[in-house]
């Protein structure tokens, strides 16, 4: 570049500065230095920048999102040089990384509607399988590969039970970006001496997952199928869409879920920009539909839904915006919809939804064919189902739709990896309609509060929250005090829904 003075009047100069373009330069080595744990492979194979390629900045800030997105590494230690020949025409890319801890022990007891509840879990998200039989290897365990495998136990002795697991490869075959996961549940839900019957569940679920490259590389579809058993004896808690109890008998789900994501999120644990966007549509076979000479109006309740059937869609979507300094502005709604096949069987009572409630609580119902969508300053159950008609008998039956719209302004009070943490102010929106007819985006139950998240590297996430509840009726009605609007909530291992 060579500066030129074109002119001058007074004291004023016009400069122009002349440039001669050059040959773009050509990537010759990529350099991962501070990898001490993690497999050398397990980082390049997320880069973008590949020797022999021509430079481009923006295939450099792609491979420190993915870099970033891994969870092993500091990102704020993060560094980047490119150190430029110009004599041969190319340039050298070098990443240096500073490792942290990502396994995860969950050891934590709280008070749930089982009573007195104790987790017992742990997370290695850098595990390695090929290593396991090599001694030098277990330090304390085989890690270095990138793969996630997670067991986690829950019980308060003889009401409750849950075990789970899950494997995660996310390059099967080491070639190409193919996730395979694998997961397995066991719950049991005893409550015969109080006299609402026991139900447990028996799932198994496989999923493959890959990343698009068209539109563009950010985009990620998965295909799973899950395998459930559900056995009920005696159980309360289930009904028809007529108010009939579904309380005893062996019930299976087999469902096939397709997802379509796309992210651009730049940190996973505490996000400054970009965005989620996903689909995710779950169906069984229309089982009702092949049989003949059966008419579903005169079947039993437990035979009408032996086979449960039924078509399930869900949109979330999350935008972040970082307008100064570490002030960030969070966004995210949530849209799901339970349909049916057969008008005559109606929704199923199983995978319907509930509005309301803390981690805690639901983490232990998400476990009982519902989805359980947290709302911040209510309890479980207190937003029941709207609808126009008189249905179930009385019954506070689940809901078939539901939506919810939450914004959060936070502020980080310690972004070191040893102890991520960050206080926030929000406002939440939702509700839920037992049929899809009664459906109004606009008709809501307001929330608002201020929460802490703290994320430790060997704990995960621990949060608590404080909101109020403003649309709560049996309050407004007899004049209650703030006080009895206003909950409470724990967060322990993960963020609800």
């Amino acid at each position: 570049a060579e500066p030129v003075e074109i002119g001058i009047e007074g004291d004023s100069i016009d400069l122009e500065i002349r440039i001669v373009e050059g040959p773009q330069a050509t990537i010759d080595k990529v350099v991962i230095k501070g990898n001490d744990r993690t497999n050398e492979h397990v980082v390049r194979r997320e880069l973008r920048t590949r020797p022999g390629q021509k430079f481009s900045r923006s295939d450099i800030i792609r491979s420190q999102r993915a870099i970033v997105g891994l969870g092993y590494f500091n990102p704020e230690a993060l560094g980047i040089n490119n150190p430029v020949n110009q004599r041969r025409g190319t340039v050298d890319i070098e990443y240096t990384v500073e490792e942290k801890p990502s396994d995860q022990l969950a050891l934590s007891a709280g008070w749930s509607a089982f009573g007195l509840l104790g987790t017992l879990g742990v997370v290695f998200n850098n595990f390695s399988t090929r290593n396991i039989l090599k001694k030098s290897a277990w330090s304390p365990l085989p890690q270095g590969d990138g793969q996630k495998l997670s067991l986690r136990a829950q019980t308060n002795g003889k009401y409750y039970q849950s075990y789970n697991f899950s494997f995660t490869e996310p390059w099967l075959g080491g070639k190409k970006p193919n996730s395979l996961t694998l997961a397995g549940v066991y719950s049991l839900i005893n409550q015969e001496l109080s006299g609402y019957g026991k139900f447990s569940i028996l799932r198994f679920s496989g999923a493959l997952g890959s990343q698009l490259r068209k539109p563009d590389d950010n985009f990620v579809i998965s295909t799973g199928i899950n395998l459930e058993r559900i056995r009920l004896d005696n159980y309360i808690g289930f009904y028809s869409p007529k108010g009939e109890a579904v309380n005893n008998g062996d019930f299976y789900n087999i469902s096939l879920r397709q997802t379509i994501a796309r992210s651009t999120v730049n940190e996973p644990l505490f996000p400054r920009s970009g965005n989620k966007l996903s689909l995710t549509l779950q169906l069984t076979p229309p089982y009702s539909l092949f049989r003949k000479n059966w008419e579903p109006g005169d079947a039993a309740v437990q035979d009408r839904y032996r086979w449960v059937e039924y078509h399930k869609w869900r949109i979330d979507g999350d935008w972040f915006f970082n307008p100064f300094d570490k002030l960030v502005f969070a966004f995210n709604a949530k849209i799901g919809f339970l349909g049916y096949y057969n008008k005559k069987i109606g929704a199923p009572p199983f995978e319907r939804s509930q509005l309301g409630g803390d981690g805690l609580n639901n983490q232990s119902f998400s476990l009982t064919g519902r989805d359980i969508i947290s709302m911040r300053g209510y309890e479980p159950r207190e937003i029941v189902a709207s609808t126009s008609e008189e249905l179930g008998n009385g019954v506070p039956l689940d809901a078939t739709v539901f939506n919810k719209y939450t914004l959060e302004m936070r502020y980080p009070l310690s972004l070191n990896p040893s102890a991520t943490i960050y206080a926030l102010v929000f406002a939440q929106g939702g509700n839920a309609w037992f049929q899809f007819k009664d459906f109004n985006p606009f008709d809501l139950k307001r929330s608002a509060g201020v929460g802490v998240r703290v994320f430790l590297p060997m704990f995960g996430l621990l949060g608590f929250n404080y909101g109020i509840g403003f649309d709560k009726p049996w309050l407004t009605e007899r004049n209650a005090g703030w006080k009895e609007y206003a909950k409470f909530n724990l967060i322990l291992g993960f963020e609800p829904e």
